[in-house]
């Protein structure tokens, strides 16, 4: 009797030890830093060398994802789905004595990880008998303490993923902010406001960086380059598309002077190759003289920017297909029109007209129109700042659904 209890104290005195030695490895690790790997190194040893646990496997939960992260003495396949399905019926240490899974058998105990009440990891363990060896199920000391410090290297892992993902954020959110900043230069800082032209924009992109894009290009004392873009679908790679785009087009016409059926077909070649089929941009490209009061224009496939002259209100649809849709553009018309004195074009992305209410019924064209025409007396800014609070009134409490841009222009007698 007086053996046995000597015995005992000896095992508990012995665990105590390993305990505290394992536990000081693994918190000093956690605290250096260490890659997972290294706390598994650390949490095998001592479950191999200080325990005498020759065959484990720890089933690990990450990410929505279970693997298993750990394996010793064990070289048969793991089906991890099927084995997690069935360790989730296990909330407490268990014993195998036997089990209608054959996995299961080759092991001694199953030891669930439980944080925040949900299954974090399954730790599947046996050790060799000897004669001098207790029967596991007899002992619970060793048993409950893996369980402790499984629980602790599993959260030390789920951890280390979760600020991983949160630098990786950071990261991202840097990025972004990057990219928006460099995409603010890409648009004009000056847009004029005198009697020969009064020009405003005003864009809200639905993220950090938009996929939308307006620009104002002086080719001298009286010609002028005005266009608008969207690039299809959301997201970093189609503003980074339009981002492109827009330095493209600036580059074109720093050097050189191109007919705009001809440009039209070099940008289509551009967006092509950038972004290989998977995304095209509507454009709309004007070409105005102040001199002759004459605009060219083509629309690539981009919603009809119009005119509005004594209440009246032009359409202008002439032009192509969008840009990137198919290799080579079939067929590009060329617009031309001659501006009245007074006149005033709206130039907009569909980000405006496609905006819902609460109703999910769109803002759309003719909403647009009888603002322009309500208050195409005022500045371009004071209008185009008057349109936007009456997209507010219309969403209501809703976000934008997409970028929004308005480029307005009002032409004056000279």
């Amino acid at each position: 009797m007086v053996k046995k209890q000597n015995d005992v104290l000896k095992q508990k005195i012995e665990l105590k030890d390993i305990k505290l030695n394992s536990i000081l490895d693994i918190t000093t690790a956690i605290n250096e830093n260490l890659p997972i790997e290294n706390l598994l190194e650390i949490y095998s040893f001592v479950l191999k060398e200080q325990l005498g646990f020759n065959k484990f496997i720890i089933i690990h939960h990450s990410e929505e994802v279970w693997s298993c992260i750990l394996k010793e003495g064990f070289k048969k396949k793991l089906i991890i789905d099927k084995l997690v399905t069935e360790l989730k019926r296990f909330s407490d240490i268990t014993i195998v004595d036997s089990s209608n899974n054959e996995l299961l058998n080759y092991f001694d105990a199953i030891i669930p990880v439980i944080h925040h009440e949900k299954p974090l990891a399954y730790v599947l363990i046996s050790r060799l008998k000897t004669k001098k060896d207790k029967e596991l199920k007899d002992d619970h000391l060793y048993l409950s303490f893996i369980q402790t410090l499984s629980n602790i290297i599993s959260v030390a892992i789920e951890n280390k993923s979760i600020l991983k993902k949160s630098l990786a954020q950071e990261a991202i959110k840097k990025e972004l902010e990057l990219a928006s900043e460099m995409q603010k230069l890409l648009f004009p800082s000056n847009l004029p406001s005198n009697r020969k032209m009064d020009i405003s924009a005003k864009y809200i992109p639905r993220h950090a960086i938009g996929g939308d894009y307006y620009d104002f290009i002086p080719l001298g004392d009286d010609e002028y380059i005005l266009c608008i873009a969207d690039v299809s679908g959301k997201g970093i790679t189609a503003a980074l598309l339009m981002a492109n785009f827009q330095a493209s087009i600036r580059t074109l016409f720093k050097y050189q002077r191109f007919e705009m059926a001809f440009l039209m077909e070099e940008l289509n070649k551009k967006v092509i190759r950038s972004a290989k089929g998977e995304k095209f941009i509507t454009f709309f490209l004007a070409h105005y003289n102040a001199f002759s009061r004459e605009m060219k224009y083509i629309n690539a496939g981009h919603n009809q920017p119009f005119i509005l002259h004594n209440k009246k209100t032009e359409l202008l649809d002439v032009g192509c297909i969008g840009l990137g849709m198919l290799d080579e553009i079939p067929n590009i018309e060329v617009g031309k029109i001659k501006i009245p004195p007074k006149s005033t074009l709206l130039m907009y992305t569909d980000g405006v007209v496609e905006q819902e209410n609460p109703k999910g019924k769109q803002f759309g064209l003719n909403r647009l129109i009888n603002a322009v025409k309500a208050y195409s007396s005022l500045s371009m800014e004071d209008m185009n700042s008057i349109i936007f609070s009456k997209l507010d009134d219309w969403k209501e409490n809703l976000s934008y659904s997409d970028d929004t841009a308005i480029l307005a222009v009002r032409f004056g007698n000279k």
